[in-house]
């Protein structure tokens, strides 16, 4: 899409793929979209996952993100278990939200992730 990256969703979800709410957030680029489903977290392919988490100690704005790197991003109403982040504290990063607000809803916090890991890999003129 367009990104250029795919999307796994790590069962069990609180929706179906099939919803038809869902394919209608997807408007005219659905069909484009290169997705999977996972059983486990567990099953993700080797590689880096850098993990997503409100209580983590760094922000993405001082890591620094690599090629092949997955993104994990937990349950929208509870994130990922705080033993997760604990037991990947070097890749476990938050977005900073100086505002009010405690944390951005998922589809905030995918975009800006993605695009900051895009900025530093493939945009950075450094």
């Amino acid at each position: 899409m367009a990104t250029e990256t795919s999307l796994t969703l790590i069962k069990p979800m609180g929706f179906e793929i099939t919803d038809a709410k869902l394919k209608r957030a997807g408007l005219d680029y659905w069909q484009h979209l290169q997705w999977s489903t996972l059983d486990s977290i567990q099953e993700l392919p080797a590689g880096r996952k850098v993990y997503f988490s409100a209580h983590a100690k760094h922000s993405i704005y001082d890591f620094q993100f690599k090629e092949g790197d997955f993104l994990v991003f937990g349950k929208e109403s509870k994130g990922l278990s705080p033993e997760l982040i604990r037991d990947n504290e070097e890749t476990s990063v938050f977005i900073p939200t100086p505002g009010l607000v405690r944390s951005l809803n998922m589809a905030t916090a995918v975009a800006v992730s993605v695009y900051e890991a895009l900025r530093q890999i493939r945009y950075s003129k450094t």
